[in-house]
């Protein structure tokens, strides 16, 4: 119990300055993944998974990762939470509110930062297969099956800008 301690108290230590918000008060930071692919007929479709507790659709994000970039970080929640590889902008495609529920301490609001992610690789394992549902749909039904005004209108207005292979 005590091992289980000390790396919990690691953990927090390290994550502190995204999990607490700034000086001024503004909301700690996530890191997100908008995955997509071009279907047969051209047009783009976007991934979307379920949240473990809500079951509502969303996109694959998670707390910044020492070591990487926010890009990075959010190419490895879309491996861990949504089984896919691909190629990440580094540039961001704008910024979300997100209110997070947390077992213990109740709801947080994070900006989350999101990064497209071109897919090229759907792999049929991955961490989190079983805890949550993924699947593809086309731009328009993406962006109205998310619950989030600001992840609908960054849905809508990322897939006009998306490159055409």
């Amino acid at each position: 119990m005590k091992l289980v301690k000390q790396i919990t108290a690691s953990t927090l230590k390290a994550f502190a300055p995204f999990m607490s918000g700034g000086p001024d008060g503004e909301a700690p930071i996530q890191t997100g993944a908008l995955p997509w692919r071009l279907a047969q007929n051209k047009s783009i479709e976007v991934l979307l998974v379920t949240g473990r507790r809500s079951g509502r659709w969303t996109i694959p994000k998670g707390w910044p990762m020492p070591g990487k970039t926010l890009a990075e970080a959010a190419a490895q929640e879309a491996f861990e939470e949504a089984g896919v590889r691909g190629t990440v902008d580094p540039k961001p495609i704008g910024t979300i509110r997100h209110l997070k529920q947390r077992v213990i301490a109740g709801k947080l609001e994070v900006n989350v930062v999101v990064h497209r992610l071109c897919v090229d690789r759907e792999l049929p394992n991955w961490p989190e297969l079983g805890q949550r549902k993924r699947k593809w749909f086309s731009a328009k039904d993406a962006a109205t099956s998310v619950d989030s005004p600001e992840l609908r209108d960054l849905i809508r207005r990322s897939v006009k800008r998306a490159p055409r292979r």
